[in-house]
């Protein structure tokens, strides 16, 4: 199994991203988080991951339908807003900020210490090696987003599940006993809202998966995928 922080360290040399520490901290480009607090990143500027992780999630805001509708007094339906989460940012990693109206992208700490650096673009000519790991890095979540994309088209509800559960855990899982494990914990209620199912659907499909010996939790409830699955998911 291959995730992406590995991915990012064994192509960055130590210095480099030394260097690009010691360069936010002199120019105040470095802040650092508590656990489920807002990063307040805006669109334009480059973000990367010094340490923790990041949860990115996304905001619609849509007419309020039949199942959620929302009334003011005068009885007209509301504007409200619906949150996705869609995925996590982790260390060495970069991310951006994109508006495209009526969507909006938000980002929070998912661990306390969590360290975030942020540039202008231009300031990467300083680095214009570290320039090409950031464009290989973009491109390579791109290419995860795709896979992402496929699996929630799954019809099955389950499937949707298990597919996401092994892509995050694919990208991000550290070995544990017997499997690779997910190094953060995860709600039901996110799960639900980044495969379009809900927290007590996804609680109890959760259940038929550990029935089934597909996937398992490790400590503090970290999901995991047991060896076999994690074979399977590298093929």
């Amino acid at each position: 199994m291959t995730s992406a922080h590995a991915y990012n360290e064994s192509a960055r040399p130590f210095l480099t991203w030394q260097r690009i520490i010691d360069w936010a901290q002199e120019h105040y480009r470095c802040r650092t988080f508590a656990k489920d607090e807002r990063v307040p990143a805006r669109p334009g500027l480059l973000y990367l991951v010094q340490r923790g992780s990041v949860r990115l999630v996304g905001d619609a805001q849509v007419s309020a339908t039949p199942q959620k509708e929302v009334s003011d007094e005068s009885g007209l339906s509301q504007i409200v807003a619906e949150e996705a989460f869609l995925g996590f940012v982790g260390a060495g990693q970069p991310f951006e900020i994109v508006a495209q109206s009526p969507f909006t992208l938000q980002s929070f700490a998912h661990v306390d210490q969590t360290s975030v650096i942020w540039m202008y673009w231009h300031d990467l000519d300083n680095w214009p090696h570290f320039r090409r790991e950031v464009l290989d890095a973009f491109r390579y979540q791109h290419q995860r987003k795709l896979l992402w994309l496929s699996t929630l088209g799954q019809r099955r509800t389950i499937d949707r599940l298990l597919g996401f559960l092994t892509l995050l855990i694919e990208e991000y899982g550290e070995p544990c006993d017997g499997g690779y494990c997910l190094p953060w914990t995860l709600t039901h209620a996110q799960i639900g809202s980044a495969i379009g199912s809900t927290r007590v659907t996804v609680t109890r499909l959760i259940g038929k998966l550990r029935q089934k010996g597909l996937i398992t939790t490790y400590g503090d409830n970290l999901l995991c995928l047991p060896s076999a699955n994690s074979e399977k998911a590298k093929e």
